[in-house]
């Protein structure tokens, strides 16, 4: 629900912004922050999907009492960057949060070599996601609105699917070799 809440809200937020006053968006969305606070609540969500919640309603809070929309473009920065940081947490404690993801969708015995290589893909996806990060900052700082509203809702998704696709490429190509 959550990621739903994400995809809509640059695209969303922007079009509002033509129709309603500044404020009044921001109160709407406030709002919206805490109905998904409580549905994740009631229905006992991972800490992800908190701290992502808490962090659209803490920048959002912000934005309402500064009145600034560059405030809002920042929202999906940060979201980034929590996503950065499980991914390091991840890749220095050996969590293995990668493999672990494929093996839940993955249902079928993997090989010993393609088990190796999930194993450093937290590190793979805590650079991936720092590079997106800081194309965000770049559209946030030198592009338009409207670019910010693609980066920040469907550009995410193109961006990891590319990764995802680049990642399964290499190893099928290479990295499962070189651990095999």
């Amino acid at each position: 629900m959550s990621s739903f809440f994400s995809l809509l809200f640059a695209p969303s937020f922007l079009i509002l912004i033509r129709y309603f006053e500044f404020n009044s968006i921001v109160l709407l969305y406030i709002f919206l922050s805490v109905i998904f606070f409580i549905y994740a609540y009631k229905k006992q969500k991972k800490l992800e999907d908190f701290i992502v919640i808490a962090t659209y309603f803490v920048l959002l809070c912000i934005a309402y009492f500064s009145a600034s929309f560059n405030t809002i473009k920042f929202i999906p920065i940060f979201t980034s960057m929590i996503f950065v940081a499980i991914f390091i947490d991840g890749a220095l404690h050996k969590k293995e949060l990668i493999l672990k993801f494929t093996q839940k969708f993955y249902k079928k015995p993997m090989p010993q070599a393609e088990i190796n290589y999930l194993k450093n893909g937290d590190s793979f996806w805590a650079i991936a996601l720092s590079i997106y990060m800081l194309i965000l900052m770049g559209v946030v700082f030198f592009g338009n609105d409207l670019l910010w509203a693609f980066m920040s809702s469907i550009g995410w998704y193109i961006y990891f699917v590319l990764t995802l696709l680049s990642q399964i490429l290499y190893g099928k190509l290479y990295a499962i070799k070189m651990y095999s």
